[in-house]
């Protein structure tokens, strides 16, 4: 298996080189040159595999590069150690909620940064090199990331994230870390700013090349392959065997990259019927897949809300959908960012219908009422909490039920990541248990910059490890 950029000008590599890359040198992202397929007869077979077992077979279709033992290996030391099930499916009035916040950081982020903090390893060290990851952060991204690579002797950190938009949780999980390897960067600004740094100093291919620059974001490679592995653990638990159910999967989206997993799974084989994309009021992705115009907001126009891990107007991860959407022709991508960068948006109208009829794409939008009325629904039929990125997504969901079809929805984080607003939804105090509350109440380490892309440049050339 070998990979491709979305913009054409790079030439195929295989899996390991590809996730170590970041951005394309021609600043595209990476794309299978083929998509792998499988069967029905091979997801038979896959029913009765842990999810380290089944993280093995779908990531084996991805990294032919890594011998199969090697990548069990891997596998087995990201997702062995969760404390109790990797993915537990349960019902919550009327959908499936898939729970992907059993990680070290309680959100859903765990599931491939656990495995990408031990392929990148795997993959410096058959390289014999370091990689300094540079990364931005709306709130679990960050934390996820620092966790799974904390102390690794080839990699060093430098997290950018938009001061005072994460909840004071989130800030605790990333700031209270005091691994020499890590490095927070706390931007005046919001994830956009952030995310805009990252891309300047990545489409710098000398600074990249010199300062051994990668990026652990949504649009690494290796988040990617490893998400995929979840929507076939839902679909394996959520259908019986022998049949060929079809499933509908509601997905709480920002970055577009959770969302994408499930239309790489679908473009597999896996019997999706729709991937509903769940967004809040920063709903740039909704008006797209609703209207067929992308029209990115600026900074001031991004809203903080009470899904702040969503405060997301320019969706980094949606080049590689609109790949497919123009059949793979990287001059139509090339041309579509060169109409955001001239006029602020582009336009594919013309393409409309197939995001549902052939892609199986639909939208919704939450707000903060909403989010809190579905916090309290849940709440006062079931007695589960639920976080507010889920809420919009149990939210969007129920509006897209179909008769006979299951409704999965992606699980985004626990509830005491936000706990004012689970207390303003439903007046409940949430309790914190002794490693929670030692963290809350940790020093904090965490410099604060300008958006200023050469103060952030002199920064990394200080502490980069070479």
């Amino acid at each position: 298996m070998q990979y491709i950029s979305t913009r054409g000008g790079m030439q195929p590599l295989p899996y390991c080189e590809t996730l170590l890359e970041g951005l394309a040198p021609d600043g595209g992202l990476a794309v299978p040159e083929v998509m792998p397929t499988v069967d029905g007869e091979t997801l038979e077979r896959w029913r009765a595999l842990t999810y380290p077992q089944l993280a093995t077979e779908v990531l084996g279709l991805f990294a032919t590069d890594i011998p199969r033992e090697d990548l069990a290996r891997m596998t087995a030391a990201a997702y062995e150690p969760f404390p109790g099930a990797v993915v537990p499916l349960r019902d919550i009035d009327g959908v499936t909620l898939v729970g992907l916040s059993e990680g070290p950081t309680l959100a859903f982020k765990d599931m491939a940064m656990q495995f990408l903090g031990q392929v990148v390893e795997y993959a410096l060290e058959r390289k014999g090199s370091v990689l300094n990851i540079l990364g931005a952060t709306s709130g679990d991204t960050g934390s996820a990331a620092e966790h799974a690579l904390r102390g690794k002797e080839r990699i060093s950190v430098f997290m950018l994230s938009p001061q005072g938009r994460m909840s004071a949780f989130q800030r605790a999980q990333m700031f209270s870390l005091d691994d020499e390897n890590i490095h927070n960067i706390a931007v005046e600004g919001v994830f956009d700013d952030c995310q805009n740094l990252v891309k300047a100093l990545a489409g710098d291919l000398d600074f990249k090349r010199t300062q051994h620059l990668g990026a652990v974001n949504s649009i690494n490679l290796a988040r990617i392959t490893a998400q995929v592995v979840y929507y076939f653990w839902a679909w394996l638990r959520a259908t019986d065997a022998g049949g060929w159910t079809e499933v509908s999967f509601t997905v709480p989206s920002g970055n577009f990259g959770n969302i994408l997993s499930g239309f790489f799974a679908k473009e597999m084989g896996l019997p999706i019927r729709r991937l509903v994309l769940a967004a809040n009021e920063n709903n740039v992705l909704d008006e797209f897949f609703r209207t067929g115009v992308y029209r990115p907001r600026s900074a001031a126009q991004t809203l903080a809300t009470s899904s702040p891990s969503m405060d997301i107007s320019k969706a980094s991860n949606l080049e590689r959908f609109i790949f497919e959407l123009v059949g793979r022709d990287a001059a139509r991508v090339v041309q579509a960012w060169s109409d955001l960068d001239t006029q602020g948006y582009f336009d594919f109208t013309a393409d409309l219908a197939r995001f549902v009829d052939e892609f199986g794409i639909v939208s919704g939008t939450s707000t903060h009422a909403d989010r809190l009325a579905t916090i309290r629904s849940v709440y006062e039929t079931t007695g589960d909490v639920i976080d507010p990125h889920t809420a919009d997504g149990v939210k969007v969901a129920r509006e897209n039920l179909e008769s006979g079809v299951p409704m999965l929805v992606l699980e985004t984080a626990k509830p005491e990541k936000f706990a004012e607003t689970i207390h303003e939804a439903i007046g409940v105090e949430l309790d914190y248990d002794t490693d929670l509350r030692a963290m809350l109440d940790a020093p904090q380490h965490v410099t604060e910059m300008a958006d200023d892309e050469q103060a952030l440049r002199a920064f990394i050339q200080e502490h980069a490890l070479r």
